[in-house]
């Protein structure tokens, strides 16, 4: 039996497990890779103590500090969570369970793709799925962002004061964000709206050098060296539906502390409805969860 199980090995998951470790808990995580949606990221400008360091090369270092530490890591995918004795159960998906007094869910969130060529090939290196991570890389740069809602309006905007040009690119005949955010955008001369257009493809050599669209029937390519994917990302938390209270995006509903509304359960990162949805804030979401659920086995076991 052990005393948690984290779901999830992204920035909240990993710092979960290195809190509950360093308390000496008996800890086990669950995960098909490490490292989350920082992997996703090109560059990062804004974690404290790293002026510039690549996605990968931040979470190699959350790796090989995790390895200091006595941490059960099992590659699988968590199929099920039950109510099991003196805790929870958890089902992986080659059907062996795993007991643990608590859980801590940080499986994050998963961004929408495009799903057109070219997309793998360059994801990180000119594609990217976080303006507020990214943007600052690509200044003076001509850049294009698909989704034209909230988000990819917004994203325009932030792109707006630090790229040459912006493609802000929809398919539907109109933008789909609040009007106070398109009114925005139109004000920006560097801005260019393409409605009722598709992606078909992205291409370049080592890194992204242009985009293919579709604008009303007749194809373009775009010369652009960053495309920025803003069409929504999906909480991943269809393990707890029905288990824990989720919200109208089916984000896990936490307190300030953490806990979902199922006691022994807690969550931190992206899947939650924390709203700021930034690597640094996973982490302390994950130092918080683990905290907490630390002081929850102090009085059940």
């Amino acid at each position: 039996m052990n005393d948690v199980i984290i779901l999830g090995a992204g920035p909240a998951g990993m710092t979960a497990a290195i809190y509950c470790a360093r308390k000496q808990l008996n800890v086990k995580v669950l995960t098909t890779d490490v490292g989350g949606q920082t992997l996703w990221s090109g560059g990062i400008e804004n974690y404290l103590g790293f002026d510039y360091i690549k996605g990968s090369d931040l979470v190699d270092k959350f790796e090989k500090h995790l390895k200091n530490f006595k941490v059960d890591m099992v590659y699988k995918t968590a199929a099920t969570i039950v109510d099991s004795r003196d805790g929870w159960a958890v089902e992986d998906g080659d059907g062996h369970k795993h007991q643990a007094h608590t859980i801590i869910i940080a499986t994050g969130k998963s961004p929408r793709q495009l799903g057109v060529s070219g997309e793998d090939k360059f994801r990180g290196r000119g594609v990217t799925y976080c303006a507020t991570c990214d943007a600052p890389l690509f200044a003076g740069s001509d850049v294009a962002v698909v989704g034209g809602g909230n988000s990819g309006v917004e994203a325009a905007l932030q792109l707006a004061d630090i790229a040459a040009k912006v493609y802000l690119i929809e398919s539907d005949p109109e933008l789909t964000a609040d009007e106070v955010l398109e009114d925005k955008v139109y004000d920006h001369k560097n801005v260019e709206v393409l409605t009722g257009t598709t992606v078909t493809g992205i291409d370049g050599d080592i890194l992204l050098e242009s985009l293919d669209i579709n604008a009303d029937g007749r194809p373009r390519r775009l010369a652009v060296t960053g495309v920025f994917v803003e069409i929504g990302l999906t909480p991943n938390s269809a393990i707890v539906k029905g288990l824990v209270k989720l919200n109208e995006t089916g984000e896990i509903v936490v307190d300030r502390s953490g806990r979902t509304s199922r006691p022994g359960i807690f969550a931190a990162g992206d899947v939650t409805d924390e709203p700021a949805k930034q690597i640094i804030i996973a982490a302390g979401d994950g130092a918080r969860a683990a905290l907490t659920a630390y002081d929850y086995l102090l009085y059940l076991v």
